[in-house]
C-alpha cells in the first residue's frame, strides 16, 4: 500500500522519538512534516538533517504551505492547551488527529485494549504514559472479574519528565483516573505519578492495585500474562517485574478506603511492571515516553489501514 503522509506537531523529546519511529519502523506511514515553534530545537534540526519538511512557525503557518495538502494524519505532542487550538485547525482541513497530550478531546485509546472500537474517530487520545502502561493490566483483570477499585502509581525518572509533562501533572492524574474507569473497567480509579530524581536514572516502574470480587487467582494471572504479551507486540520493553500478587481480604477484617467510602472484602491484586524504552532517540530508562510514542505509532497505523480498507 502507498504510505500515508503524517505530520508531527511538537519538536521535543516525544515528537522527535516518534519521528524516528515512523521513519525506521513503519511500513504504513511516511513523514510529511515536523512542526514546531522553536527554530533552534534539536527535533527540528534533526528533521532537517533527515530530509523531513520542517515548519518552525506553528500549525497555522504550516497549513498555509502546499505540502500540508498531502497530510492525512497529525500527531500532537505539545500540551493540553495547545492541542485544543490545534484540533480545530486540523479538523477544518479534514486531517485526523492523534493526541499525545492530556487534552482528551477524543476517545481514550490503549491499543492492546480498545483500538478496534475507535477506528473511525477523527481525534483519539493516547491517555498518558502511566495509562498506557497500567490500563491494559486493569482491563485484563476486569475481563475475568469485576474490579471495584483500581489505583496505579507510575514512577518515572525526573530526567524523562520534560516541561510538557511537568506542566500537565494535574491533567495526568485526572485523565489517567478517568481512563482507568472508562477503558480499564474499574468502578473507581485513582492515579499517582512519582518523579524519581535518582542517579543514574531509573527505568519506568508501574504498580497496579486492584480490588476485585472473588475469582480464580490463576485465571487472573493468566489474563494479565496474556495482556502483557499483547502490549509487548508494540512495546518490546514492557514486562512483568514480579509474578502477580493476589491476597484474599476476609469479610470479618475488611480493607477500608475512607476517602472513597469503600469497605472491601474479596481479592487484592497487585501487579508490578517495568517499561524499558527502545532507545531510538530517548535513553532506555525513558520507558514512559517510549510507551507513548510506540502506542501512538501503533494506533496511527491501524487508523490508516482501516481507512484504506474502507475506501477499497
Amino acid at each position: 500500500m502507498k504510505r500515508a503522509k503524517v505530520a508531527i506537531v511538537g519538536s521535543g523529546n516525544i515528537g522527535t522519538d516518534l519521528m524516528i519511529k515512523v521513519m525506521r519502523l513503519s511500513k504504513v506511514l511516511e513523514m510529511g512534516a515536523m512542526i514546531g515553534i522553536d527554530p533552534a530545537s534539536d527535533g527540528l534540526a534533526r528533521a532537517r538533517r533527515l530530509g523531513v519538511a520542517v515548519c518552525d512557525t506553528g500549525v497555522e503557518a504550516f497549513l498555509d504551505l502546499p505540502q500540508s495538502r498531502d497530510i492525512v494524519l497529525a500527531f500532537d505532542a505539545t500540551s493540553a492547551g495547545a492541542h485544543r487550538r490545534h484540533d480545530a485547525l486540523f479538523a477544518a482541513r479534514g486531517i485526523r488527529r492523534i493526541d499525545l497530550t492530556p487534552a482528551a478531546l477524543g476517545p481514550f485509546v490503549v491499543p492492546g485494549v480498545n483500538l478496534d472500537r475507535h477506528l473511525g474517530a477523527a481525534n483519539v487520545n493516547m491517555v498518558t504514559c502511566g495509562g498506557q502502561a497500567t490500563i491494559p493490566v486493569v482491563a485484563a483483570i476486569s475481563r475475568v472479574v469485576p474490579v471495584v477499585y483500581a489505583e496505579i502509581v507510575a514512577a518515572i525518572a525526573s530526567k524523562s519528565a520534560g516541561p510538557g509533562t511537568r506542566a500537565n501533572i494535574d491533567e495526568f492524574t485526572a485523565t489517567t483516573a478517568r481512563a482507568i474507569e472508562a477503558i480499564g473497567g474499574a468502578r473507581r480509579g485513582k492515579a499517582n505519578i512519582v518523579l524519581n530524581p535518582a542517579e543514574p536514572p531509573l527505568t519506568m516502574r508501574d504498580t497496579v492495585l486492584c480490588l476485585c470480587e472473588e475469582a480464580d487467582p490463576e485465571a487472573i494471572r493468566a489474563s494479565v500474562r496474556d495482556m502483557v504479551g499483547e502490549v509487548q507486540r508494540y512495546v518490546p520493553g514492557y514486562r512483568l517485574k514480579h509474578e502477580v500478587q493476589i491476597e484474599r481480604i476476609p469479610a470479618n477484617d475488611p480493607l477500608v478506603l475512607a476517602d472513597h467510602g469503600i469497605r472491601f472484602s474479596g481479592l487484592k491484586v497487585v501487579v508490578f511492571l517495568e517499561v524499558e524504552g527502545a532507545a531510538h532517540y530517548l535513553p532506555a530508562y525513558a520507558g514512559n515516553l517510549d510507551i507513548m510514542t510506540s502506542a501512538a505509532l501503533r494506533t496511527a497505523e491501524y487508523l490508516v489501514m482501516a481507512d484504506t480498507e474502507g475506501r477499497a
